[in-house]
């Protein structure tokens, strides 16, 4: 049994350092921005190799094999979420930007953000709607529009729309609104060419900000889409 680990672990290993010669020869550029890539290609390589070393005999070679496949998943998952953020935010006008206080910009009205699990776009309510409205502005369903044709190249990826207000009103004609808002603009996403899109209303639940200021309101007031690989990603906005 303790062979057998070992023999995992060193198969596992060498084929970390396989996976992470082939990111800086061909399979992906070395760049800031394809991180995730290797961080998901060293996940799935290990996976793989406790996945392979559990199969049976010749634990070793089903380790080293496994953590190639696992690892070379994990990478292509990387690729393509990293892929689906430079090409949501080129669609969009914008960059995309890991900045922790990014979303605390009043005059950032849209945001393009990566994480290791999905890629987040958020949009600002003012450029979104009108006030009381759920539908979206012709100039904002031109640009859920353009990311929807984005997504036409992605079929696999998870649409998820989450709608949020601020605490003005009772929580259930937010709630209303929010979930208005959300299916409105996942109909947009829908219709423009991407898949498995849903939505979901989160009243004034998860702020940003305090909703003490009219400022901090209009920073809550918002839009969140998540594009998530697979349904093992997803998470709920409204709890966050």
């Amino acid at each position: 049994m303790k062979t057998t680990l070992k023999t995992s672990l060193v198969a596992s290993s060498l084929a970390v350092l396989m996976l992470g010669g082939c990111v800086n020869q061909g399979l992906v550029a070395e760049q800031d921005q394809y991180n995730r890539t290797k961080i998901g290609a060293i996940g799935g390589a290990l996976a793989g190799a406790v996945i392979g070393a559990s199969t049976g005999n010749h634990s070793g070679k089903r380790a080293l094999i496994g953590a190639a496949l696992g690892g070379l998943g994990g990478a292509a998952i990387g690729y393509s979420l990293d892929a689906q953020a430079n090409a949501v935010a080129k669609a969009l006008g914008t960059g995309v930007s890991n900045d922790p206080l990014a979303a605390l910009d009043p005059n950032r009205d849209i945001i393009v953000t990566k994480t290791p699990q999905y890629v987040q776009i958020t949009f600002r309510d003012n450029m979104m709607f009108a006030v009381n409205s759920s539908t979206p502005q012709h100039s904002a369903a031109n640009k859920i529009a353009k990311v929807g044709q984005v997504l036409q190249k992605y079929p696999s990826t998870i649409v998820q729309v989450a709608g949020f207000t601020d605490n003005s009103g009772s929580y259930q004609y937010n709630q209303g609104l929010s979930d208005r808002r959300a299916a409105n603009v996942a109909s947009v996403f829908a219709n423009s060419g991407a898949n498995n899109v849903g939505s979901v209303g989160c009243s004034y639940n998860a702020p940003i900000a305090p909703n003490t200021t009219a400022q901090n309101k209009s920073l809550n007031r918002r839009v969140e889409v998540y594009l998530y690989p697979n349904a093992q990603s997803q998470i709920n906005p409204c709890q966050q």
